[in-house]
């Protein structure tokens, strides 16, 4: 266990930024950011085309028609559910609203759970997961942590890295951290891409434990990162100390009827799970397959890649992947990762076999 104290805000980036005067003709292939390679659904962009005439209203600030969709898509109560703007807002309403002081985060992991935290105040403890065991969590490490701190924040699965814990180990978590005060939150943003849910949500268990928060977001799964779309399920009162802290009209009305419309669209889910769990097993094949390429096991629609000499640093070979129009994400700036990290997004066959073929062009083993 390592502690980060007030040495001040490190750098904080993201995949996903598109924008800039060298942008390509035809646009980036853009591997950074891990949103839904089918793209949009057909219902949500026939709702937002329909809702354009109606932007001259304010949004609803109950969201009550996205909160019954929800409850009804996820087996929840209306009480228990709060809208964000991305999941990544309700995580800064949560951390200025509860006012952690010292929160425990297993790194490597999002850059945004140790932001939120310090922005409010909080110190940092890194629990650090070890490459050698594919950075899989020990869900005994993190409860004999917990009488040091008041908060813990996970993703499940954890980006960038793709480790599940299962909901057997995080109810056991949480159920600990009930007795030391401890609040769990959960980040199950990219959940809705596995398969297997069942065996990992622990969205259920906030209605018998108030010291749980468990975070999703809609904008991966439905892929509309442009509207920002998320929800966090809570035990009434934590959601009502939430709500006191958040603006009222935080959520869009576009993007609440894209919501709507996208978990009503039950096609659209299920050929997207079908998608990334056929699609992410041939391209972390054909990436191990190129020499000095290590790919740790993909769990949903993003893989990390470690690169072994002589590759160059991950900041190279973003560099060179981005003069041929590709995007990646360079993970040197996690804590618990190094210059030799990248995580790719999985996209459409035909633009993982551009990237295949864009790592074998960069290769610098001998034939």
């Amino acid at each position: 266990m390592s502690t980060k104290g007030d040495d001040g805000m490190k750098r904080f980036l993201h995949g996903g930024n598109i924008y800039g005067a060298d942008t390509p003709a035809g646009g980036w292939l853009d591997f950074s950011a891990n949103i839904n390679p089918l793209g949009l659904s057909e219902a949500v962009r026939q709702a937002v085309a329909a809702g354009i005439s109606q932007i001259v209203h304010y949004p609803d600030p109950e969201g009550r028609a996205l909160k019954e969709a929800l409850a009804d898509h996820y087996g929840l109560r209306r009480e228990e559910l709060i809208l964000g703007n991305g999941a990544a807002e309700l995580l800064y309403v949560f951390c200025h609203a509860v006012r952690p002081r010292r929160v425990l985060l297993p790194v490597p992991s999002f850059s945004e759970y140790e932001r939120a935290a310090l922005t409010a105040g909080a110190g940092i403890s890194y629990y650090r997961l070890a490459p050698e065991h594919d950075f899989a969590f020990a869900a005994e490490d993190l409860i004999a942590a917990l009488p040091d701190h008041d908060c813990v924040i996970l993703g499940n699965p954890n980006n960038p890295t793709g480790g599940l814990l299962s909901r057997e180990a995080i109810g056991r978590l949480a159920e600990t951290a009930k007795k030391t005060s401890t609040t769990v939150v959960v980040d199950e943003s990219f959940l809705d891409f596995c398969s297997e849910e069942g065996g990992y949500t622990v969205r259920d268990l906030v209605s018998r434990l108030d010291n749980l928060l468990v975070l999703r977001s809609l904008t991966k799964f439905y892929a509309i990162p442009g509207l920002r779309l998320g929800f966090a399920a809570a035990h009434p009162a934590l959601i009502k100390r939430l709500e006191e802290s958040k603006d009222p009209w935080n959520v869009n009305l576009l993007a609440q009827k894209a919501g709507v419309a996208a978990l009503g669209d039950h096609a659209y889910q299920r050929a997207a799970r079908d998608f990334v769990e056929q699609e992410k097993l041939w391209l972390a094949e054909a990436l191990a397959a190129i020499p000095g390429l290590t790919v740790f096991p993909p769990t949903v629609n993003f893989l990390l890649l470690r690169l072994a000499e002589p590759w160059p640093a991950a900041e190279e070979v973003c560099a060179a992947m981005r003069q041929r129009g590709i995007l990646l994400r360079d993970c040197s700036n996690y804590p618990g990762l190094d210059h030799r990290y990248i995580r790719a997004a999985v996209r459409p066959r035909e633009e993982n076999r551009r990237l295949i073929e864009a790592f074998q062009a960069c290769c610098p083993f001998e034939a």
